[in-house]
C-alpha cells in the first residue's frame, strides 16, 4: 500500500469503533482527495462498480470480486474489490455487493478511495493498487454489550478457537480463505468465523488476522459477541448462536481470470518462480479433486434416481433418526417448564401450547408441546423436526432439539424474548416503540430469511404460513421466522406443487393457493408483501372500515398509491413526513401481492430492490383482493378447503348486505 493510501487508513482507524446499536452499512470515505463530478474518474468508477451486476456468477461462487480500469485521459488506474462472507451463495453475494456498490457511490460521492462494510459483504475502491496487499484499517467493530460470566475460562477457549480458525482460513487456498467452528466454554458454546480476501497469500492472511483479532484486548474483551471487520480480513464470534451457515459443497474449478497468478507480479527473468509453480500445481490438483468429487456425486444422484421412492405429504419418519443427537429426555423438559405450569405458558397455537423453560445450565428455551389428540399435529411435528434440524440462519428460529416419548411430542427452540411481531405492530402502545429504522430492519431480516429458505439452503422450503404472528423478535428486535409446521420441501428444480388441503391464514394466502391449492415460492412472496404493507401501515390485512365503506388493506394501499396519497397508509407512529425509503417499501410490497404469479418478484429480486436504489421498480398491477373475515381468518384446522370456501362465501354474502360499494364486496375471488 502506498504512503498516501496508508495515511488515509491510519487517520480514520480510531473513528470506526461503534457500539452494537449502530449497524450496517458503515462507510469510511477517504480524506486524501476528491475527484470532479461528471469527470472520467467518476465514469470509470461507476462502470467498475456496476460491473458486479454483470459478472459471471461463477466468480461470485467464491465470494470475491475484483476489477481495475485505467481512467481515460489520466495517468491513474482505479481498483475495486468486493468480498462476501464464505457461507453466502453467489446470488446472495451478488445482491449484497450490488447494494453496497450503490450505497458507496451515494455515501462517498466524490472521494477517490472508500470502503463500505455491510453485514454480509465489503466493497472498497482506490486509485492505488489494493490487490494482494494487506489492509487492516480502517476497521469496523461491533460487540454485544453484555459480558461473559467466567472471563478466564471463556477467553482461554476463545483464544484457542480463533488461533485454530486463523490457521485454517489462511491455508484455505486461492479460492476461498474462510473457516468456521465452535468450542465449549463451561455451559456455553462459542461459535466463531475467520476470513480473508483470497487475493492474500497464506502468510498475509495469517498476519492480517493476528492484527485484527489482537484488537479484542483494547475494544471488547470479555463480551458475549464481537465482530471486527477490516478491508482484508474479518472475524466474528457469538455465544450460543450459530450465526453462520454450513459450507459443504465442493468448489467448482476457478475461471481463468480468477487464477491466483492473474494479479501477481511477473516472474523473474529466466523462467517462473518456485512460488508460481507451486500455485499452478496446487490449482491443478484442486481442480482434479473437484472433478473426481463431482463425478462421484453425479453417480450417487443417478443411483438414487433409479430407486423408486414414494412419499406421502408430510411423511418424514426416516429423517427423525438423523436428528437423534438433538433428542431431549421428557423429564428434563418437564423440570425445565415446572411440569408445563400455566405460569410458564407463552401462548396457545393451533396444534398445542408453547411454554418458557430453563435448562439446568441456565439456558432459556421455548417448548412447543403438541396436543395429544391431534393426529395432524404429529405430521406437522415430524415435518418441523426434519426441516429445522437442517436449517441454520440468523433470521430463522433455531431448533435446539425435540422429544418423542410415548404420546408426548415436544419441539425445543431457542427462547426469543420479545414475543411475536403482531404483538407490537397491532398494539396501540407497543407500536410506538417500533420506529422506522426498526421496522425496516425487521422487513430486511424476514426477506433474508425467506431468501435462505427459497434459494440459499440445501433444501428449497415453502413456508406456507408466513404472517406477523410467526415472526419472533429477539432481544435486539431482530426478526426470526418461526413455525414450520405447514412448510413443504421442494426438489431443487421444482417450481410449484398443489394440494387438496389448503393450510395457512386468510389475508396472507396467495389467491392461486387459496382458490386452487397451487403453491410455490411466489406464494410466500405474496405473504411477504402483505407483511410489508402491515408493518408500514400498522394495520392488519383484513376487513376494516374507512368512512362508510369496508376495505381490505391491500386494496386500500393500492388505491392510495395510485392516487398519490401515501400519507394515508403510513402508521403515524413512524414518521411525520414521507421518506423515499418508506415509499419504496410500499412499492415493493405492492409488487409482491400482484394477482399474476409471474409478475411477482422472487425474494432475490426483492432484496436487490431493497439494497440497490439504482434498480428501477416496475409499476405494479392491481393486487389480488381476497376477502376474509374475522370469523374465518385461520385455516389451521382439519377442515378441507371446499368446506372452508363455502363458509367464507356465506360470510361475505352477509357482509355485502352492509356494503355501500358492492363492487368491492360482491366477489370473494381475486380480480
Amino acid at each position: 500500500m502506498d504512503p498516501p493510501n496508508l495515511r488515509f487508513f491510519l487517520l480514520l482507524m480510531f473513528a470506526s469503533t461503534i457500539n452494537a446499536q449502530t449497524f450496517f452499512p458503515h462507510e469510511v470515505c477517504a480524506t486524501t482527495g476528491n475527484f470532479t463530478a461528471n469527470s472520467t474518474y467518476q465514469t470509470t468508477l461507476t462502470t467498475l462498480l456496476s460491473s458486479i451486476s454483470t459478472t459471471n456468477s461463477l466468480f461470485l461462487t467464491y465470494g470475491f470480486f475484483n476489477d481495475s480500469s485505467a481512467v481515460s485521459g489520466a495517468s491513474q488506474t482505479l481498483y475495486v474489490i468486493g468480498s462476501c462472507l464464505g457461507d453466502l451463495t453467489s446470488e446472495s453475494c451478488r445482491t449484497c455487493l450490488d447494494g453496497s456498490a450503490s450505497d458507496i457511490r451515494n455515501l462517498c460521492p466524490l472521494q477517490k478511495a472508500a470502503v463500505l462494510y455491510n453485514e454480509n459483504c465489503t466493497v472498497r475502491y482506490s486509485n492505488a493498487s489494493i490487490f494482494g496487499t494487506v489492509a487492516t484499517d480502517p476497521d469496523y467493530q461491533l460487540f454485544n454489550v453484555n459480558n461473559v460470566t467466567s472471563p478466564d475460562t471463556y477467553n482461554a477457549a476463545l483464544r484457542t478457537l480463533l488461533d485454530n480458525l486463523r490457521g485454517e482460513a489462511a491455508s484455505g487456498g486461492s479460492l476461498r480463505k474462510y473457516a468456521t467452528g465452535n468450542t465449549s466454554a463451561g455451559f456455553d458454546t462459542i461459535y466463531a468465523m475467520t476470513q480473508c480476501t483470497p487475493d492474500l497469500t497464506e502468510q498475509q492472511c495469517s498476519d492480517c488476522l493476528v492484527i485484527v483479532i489482537g484488537r479484542l484486548t483494547n475494544c471488547c474483551a470479555g463480551k458475549l459477541g464481537v465482530r471486527i471487520m477490516a478491508p482484508s480480513c474479518r472475524f466474528r464470534y457469538e455465544t450460543n448462536d450459530q450465526f453462520f451457515d454450513p459450507v459443504g459443497e465442493p468448489l467448482p474449478p476457478p475461471p481463468a481470470s480468477l487464477s491466483p497468478a492473474a494479479d501477481a507480479p511477473p516472474p523473474p527473468p529466466g523462467g517462473k518462480s518456485n512460488s508460481t509453480k507451486t500455485v499452478i500445481i496446487a490449482v491443478a490438483t484442486s481442480v482434479s479433486a473437484v472433478l473426481v468429487i463431482a463425478v462421484v456425486m453425479l453417480l450417487i444422484v443417478k443411483r438414487k434416481k433409479k430407486q423408486p421412492r414414494q412419499r406421502v405429504e408430510g411423511e418424514v419418519v426416516d429423517e427423525i433418526s438423523m436428528a437423534e443427537s438433538l433428542q431431549f429426555d421428557f423429564g428434563t423438559i418437564s423440570v425445565a417448564t415446572d411440569n408445563f405450569s400455566n405460569s410458564k405458558k407463552l401462548g396457545q397455537g393451533g396444534f398445542g401450547a408453547v411454554y418458557m423453560g430453563q435448562l439446568s445450565n441456565g439456558q432459556e428455551i421455548a417448548v412447543k408441546r403438541l396436543s395429544q389428540n391431534s393426529g395432524q399435529g404429529e405430521v406437522e411435528f415430524k415435518n418441523e423436526v426434519m426441516l429445522l434440524a437442517r436449517l441454520q440462519h440468523r433470521n430463522l428460529v433455531r431448533l435446539l432439539g425435540f422429544c418423542l416419548e410415548g404420546v408426548e411430542r415436544l419441539l425445543i427452540y431457542e427462547f426469543v424474548p420479545n414475543s411475536s411481531l403482531d404483538k407490537f405492530i397491532f398494539d396501540p402502545l407497543k407500536r410506538t416503540t417500533l420506529n422506522w429504522d426498526r421496522r425496516h430492519k425487521i422487513i430486511m431480516g424476514v426477506a433474508r430469511g425467506l431468501l435462505y429458505l427459497h434459494e440459499d439452503s440445501r433444501l428449497r422450503i415453502i413456508h406456507r404460513d408466513l404472517k406477523a404472528s410467526n415472526i419472533l423478535l429477539d432481544l435486539d428486535m431482530n426478526p426470526k421466522i418461526s413455525d414450520f409446521g405447514m412448510a413443504r420441501l421442494f426438489e431443487l428444480d421444482q417450481t410449484q406443487a398443489e394440494t387438496n388441503r389448503v393450510v395457512g391464514t386468510y389475508g396472507y394466502m396467495a389467491p392461486e393457493y387459496a382458490m386452487h391449492g397451487n403453491f410455490s415460492i411466489k406464494s410466500d412472496v405474496f405473504s411477504f408483501g402483505v407483511l410489508v404493507l402491515e408493518i408500514v401501515s400498522g394495520q392488519r390485512n383484513n376487513l376494516f372500515q374507512v368512512g362508510d365503506n369496508m376495505e381490505i388493506l391491500t386494496s386500500y394501499v393500492w388505491k392510495n398509491w395510485r392516487e398519490g396519497t401515501l400519507s394515508n397508509i403510513i402508521d403515524p407512529c413512524i414518521t411525520s413526513s414521507l421518506s423515499t425509503e418508506i415509499t419504496r417499501c410500499i412499492h415493493i410490497g405492492l409488487l409482491c401481492v400482484q394477482e399474476n404469479v409471474a409478475n411477482r418478484p422472487t425474494m432475490a429480486s426483492v432484496l436487490l430492490m431493497f439494497n440497490s436504489h439504482s434498480v428501477t421498480l416496475q409499476v405494479p398491477s392491481q393486487p389480488a383482493f381476497f376477502m376474509h373475515t374475522s370469523i374465518e381468518s385461520d385455516m389451521s384446522s382439519t377442515l378441507d378447503y371446499s368446506s372452508r370456501a363455502s363458509e367464507v362465501n356465506k360470510s361475505i354474502s352477509k357482509l355485502n348486505q352492509f356494503s355501500k360499494n358492492e363492487v368491492s364486496m360482491t366477489e370473494p375471488y381475486p380480480r
